[in-house]
């Protein structure tokens, strides 16, 4: 009895603590995050379209063909939620790379492989629009750069530059 009292009493601090450290519902529903918008956040960009979530991955596809890159990994919750019979909010995670920048980023740091590929995040708004967002490349590898030798800063670099021309191309913004 006295084991079952003293995991209960384990059990319920516990749960207070989980509650304790949990962001409260103000923290976590503003206006934006309410409407499924992806907010501007250090190292990302975000672009807002007029476009609907296939037209956006339809025109984010060929751009990033026309830049010479490689669609390597595409995932979408939405996808899966109607899969099993739900709805929510589109979305597809489109994961870009080319071997050439794998060697080099490789040889650079082995660690920094976790990274790659590099991915653009495709979110549906309920307004019909989409908005293309990422993390930029030299974001995502610069936790690597103490350790990494210097082509890990130039790789991030021009791939910072491709991923901008792949996001424009694909918002009509160029």
């Amino acid at each position: 009895m006295k084991l079952l009292t003293g995991m209960l009493g384990f059990v319920g601090t516990l749960m207070f603590v989980m509650a304790a450290f949990q962001p409260s519902q103000a923290q976590i529903t503003t206006e934006q995050a309410q409407q499924g918008k992806v907010l501007p956040r250090n190292g990302w960009r975000v672009i807002e379209t007029t476009m609907a979530i296939d037209e956006l991955l339809d025109s984010l596809k060929k751009a990033i063909r026309e830049e010479d890159m490689l669609l390597v990994s595409m995932a979408s919750a939405s996808r899966g939620a109607k899969a099993n019979g739900f709805e929510i909010p589109g979305n597809y995670v489109i994961g870009v790379f080319r071997n050439d920048f794998a060697r080099r980023m490789l040889a650079a740091s082995v660690q920094a492989g976790i990274e790659a590929p590099v991915r653009f995040y495709l979110t549906a708004s309920p307004d019909g629009t989409a908005t293309l967002s990422w993390k930029t490349p030299s974001f995502v590898f610069q936790p690597y750069r103490a350790t990494a030798s210097e082509d890990l800063v130039s790789l991030s670099e021009e791939l910072d530059v491709i991923f901008q021309r792949i996001a424009d191309r694909a918002t009509g913004n160029t």
